[in-house]
């Protein structure tokens, strides 16, 4: 289950639309318009963009009257986070041994 959301959370912030949309989220709520305002597409796109996000857990929306306004949700970006942040663990301890590796080498033959 969580691999498949991993899945979608990288695939909705592959989109560059997708991924401004949760930057400008990140300074806090807006509504659609708002949200819609500094692209060159038509608000139904940009509503499309933003269910795939909701869809995807990265954030949430209300709506009070007629207008719609969504929120981040951090636990989405929290899994992406937490799973680069494994690659990088595990990328730092295999670097520090190569990195062992070649001062022993280095040492080794500076000793002949």
């Amino acid at each position: 289950m969580v691999d498949h959301q991993l899945d979608r959370v990288f695939q909705a912030l592959a989109d560059a639309t997708r991924r401004e949309l949760v930057a400008r989220l990140v300074t806090g709520p807006a509504a659609v318009k708002e949200l819609a305002q500094p692209f060159a597409m038509s608000l139904p796109a940009v509503m499309q963009h933003l269910r795939v996000l909701e869809s995807c857990g990265l954030v949430a929306s209300e709506k009070a009257g007629r207008v719609r306004t969504y929120r981040l949700e951090p636990a989405g970006l929290r899994l992406a986070e937490q799973w680069l942040g494994e690659q990088r663990t595990g990328w730092e301890h295999r670097l520090d041994r190569l990195g062992g590796f070649l001062t022993a080498d280095r040492q080794k033959g500076n000793r002949s």
